[in-house]
């Protein structure tokens, strides 16, 4: 494997908190409908237009899911690796497993079950034609998982060389804490919906002891456990679904997009990257994971991947402030 395992030289963390490097791409949009049927040749193609932009754009690290596209997002990803020799050996490739859609009278619903684990890791890495995850999340919080035969299954999959490290998705910190106490392997990621426009993650830690406090649905102290534990945040929706560089809905979305636009003109880049670069200033050093497949925007998110966040103190608080359309208390 490639030297990104072992160190990063583009962080002041450890690699081992933010695996994959400054940006990652999310395989979501890859396989064709979100359906059963099967793919097609042309949606192996699509695939493998995204991972050739995603390569050029300094971006080697790839995030899956095994309900993506029903499963087709990593089989498609799998028949490009599998028709392009070396191209395991230069990327990071991470899944995550513990939602289980809706099947006939199956209800869609979260599992977190040792053997329900092991077994949908086995299914992701057959997918994917490869014998090993650099990177297992578990999508979502299961209440009926028992942490002690979670870490048990992590563990025997670190063991038998299926994955070679672990995180999370969309868990609070008490929830991060409790596994962790089961579980001797460091988790290293936990990944969830920051972004200028999805702000509540930041806005928790400003508006304590203000009447705004009791609005924020954010758990409390989430970032900074993740901080002090060593435990890489990685953000889904960066880009905000285009907000601020596409359609706007808002007042405060049209203005955010003409600063964005402005500071992306002044800085010689892209909008895009002035939305990542804007996470990528904070001290978590968040790991954004852009969710397009179309390449003319992945390379739009180029200098995002390879350059330092450009953004200067009081200009990272413009935005925020401008998309929040209040001042801050």
């Amino acid at each position: 494997m490639t030297s990104t395992r072992e160190t990063d030289d583009t962080h002041d963390t450890p690699t081992s908190a933010i695996p994959g490097g400054r940006v990652l791409l999310g395989c979501m949009g890859l396989g064709g409908s979100w359906d059963a049927a099967p793919h097609s040749p042309a949606d192996v193609d699509a695939a493998e237009a995204a991972i050739v932009a995603a390569l050029d754009s300094g971006i080697t690290a790839f995030d899956h899911a095994d309900i993506y596209r029903h499963g087709k997002a990593e089989a498609v990803f799998g028949e490009v690796l599998a028709r392009t020799p070396g191209l395991r050996e230069r990327i990071t490739l991470q899944s995550k497993c513990g939602i289980r859609l809706a099947d006939g009278d199956r209800p869609g619903h979260y599992d977190l079950r040792g053997p329900s684990i092991v077994r949908r890791v086995e299914e992701s890495l057959t997918r994917l034609r490869t014998d090993v995850l650099d990177v297992l999340l578990l999508h979502r919080p299961d209440p009926l998982a028992d942490p002690a035969e979670v870490a048990e299954a992590l563990e025997s999959l670190h063991r038998q060389g299926l994955v070679r490290r672990f995180g999370v998705s969309n868990m609070s910190a008490p929830q991060i804490a409790r596994l962790q106490a089961h579980l001797s392997l460091p988790l290293v990621a936990n990944q969830l919906e920051l972004s200028l426009l999805r702000r509540d993650w930041l806005e928790d830690g400003v508006l304590v002891n203000t009447a705004a406090s009791a609005g924020i649905g954010f758990p409390a102290g989430t970032v900074e456990h993740c901080l002090a534990h060593g435990v890489g945040l990685q953000a889904w929706g960066p880009l905000a679904q285009g907000r601020y560089t596409g359609r706007q809905e808002t007042p405060e979305e049209h203005a955010t997009a003409e600063l964005v636009a402005r500071l992306a003109k002044e800085k010689g880049t892209t909008p895009e990257t002035i939305v990542l670069w804007w996470l990528q200033r904070h001290p978590a050093r968040i790991a954004p994971v852009i969710g397009t497949s179309r390449p003319e925007r992945i390379r739009a998110c180029r200098d995002a991947a390879v350059a330092a966040p450009d953004l200067g103190h009081e200009e990272w608080y413009r935005l925020w402030i401008t998309a929040r359309g209040t001042a801050l208390p």
